[in-house]
């Protein structure tokens, strides 16, 4: 009985657990302090904010868990945005627009994954370049203009929600690719080979591993998501543009650092990254009912990236302590009669 209590305990005292207290800390204080909180409106128009970043974090976890990581993200859906926009002001038909845009995030991804893998540079250092490189290549392309007409299936999936709910309707690709990333990386065996990697690449690689093709697939995957993200962004707001998403790329890893991925890769669980995400949302809603301006909203998240990150280094080393505790406590010599 007192091992399955403790497992119960863990349980509940783990972190995902205290982001979800958060979270729910969070909501009922906003739903009796912030007027228009807790309106169907704002809730649903909530939502519909943190569709992209859902898209983003998603592969971005993923990333990390694998001692990668990509911070040209929000390029990668600022330039899918400015190449669809601009497809549909030439004409281009939607159901040909979306093959090309994929392609486009693609392509982004399999650059990121050439440089940060195939030639070793390291990817923190790759995607600060190709963060500059994309959003240059979108100014290119569009200059400081934007693309405002759009077809009328492109602005009502922007605007409208699922018919009979209060779901926008630029959440449900979050939704769809949520339980797919849970069951790669938590349920097959491709999961397993990302934690491996994560924790010791050389080790997964001697065991049969192919690290580089797994690390590239994920920068390639992230591309793929970015280009669905951006035209998701362009519905949403009816516009292409180059400078779309500025800064996203700062909410997508403090919500992954949050979440419980490890900076040191190897570690991590997608129910803590979704909480991370959802806090992080309701916080900016709260903030911006209250009438806190974006660059305050973004002293906020900076905050919360450094706390994330001082957390998760104090939880690994308290596992680690507690770990050798046990260590020395089995090596112990057993008292005598």
């Amino acid at each position: 009985m007192s091992q399955a209590v403790r497992r119960v305990a863990h349980r509940f005292m783990s972190w995902d657990a205290f982001l979800a207290v958060l979270c729910l800390i969070t909501i009922v204080f906003a739903s009796f302090m912030v007027p228009g909180f807790a309106t169907p409106t704002n809730l649903s128009q909530a939502a519909s904010t943190m569709a992209e970043k859902g898209l983003l974090v998603l592969p971005m976890a993923l990333l990390i868990i694998c001692r990668e990581i990509d911070l040209s993200v929000a390029s990668q859906l600022a330039l899918s945005s400015v190449v669809f926009g601009l497809l549909i002001q030439a004409g281009v038909p939607i159901v040909a627009c979306l093959p090309l845009v994929i392609f486009v995030g693609l392509a982004t991804g399999a650059l990121n994954g050439l440089f940060s893998v195939r030639l070793g540079l390291p990817s923190l250092v790759v995607t600060l370049g190709t963060l500059a490189l994309y959003r240059g290549l979108g100014y290119v392309l569009l200059g400081t203009g934007s693309v405002n007409v759009l077809p009328t299936v492109v602005t009502d999936f922007g605007v409208l929600d699922v018919p009979g709910t209060s779901i926008p309707w630029t959440i449900v690709p979050f939704l769809v690719a949520l339980p797919l990333f849970v069951v790669m990386l938590h349920g097959s065996a491709t999961g397993r080979r990302i934690y491996a990697i994560g924790g010791s690449p050389e080790v997964a690689r001697y065991s049969g591993v192919l690290v580089s093709r797994i690390r590239t697939g994920l920068f390639v995957l992230t591309g793929f998501m970015a280009a669905i993200a951006g035209m998701v962004y362009t519905a949403r707001l009816s516009n292409a543009r180059a400078d779309n998403a500025l800064g996203y790329e700062l909410d997508v890893i403090t919500i992954c650092f949050l979440g419980g991925i490890s900076f040191l890769g190897g570690r991590g669980r997608l129910t803590g990254v979704l909480f991370a995400l959802v806090l992080v949302m309701l916080v900016r809603n709260v903030l911006g009912l209250k009438g806190v301006g974006g660059d305050a909203q973004g002293i906020v998240v900076g905050l919360l990236l450094i706390v994330s990150i001082l957390a998760t280094n104090l939880v690994t080393r308290l596992s680690q302590a507690l770990e050798s505790r046990r260590s020395l406590a089995r090596l112990a010599p057993a008292p005598g009669p």
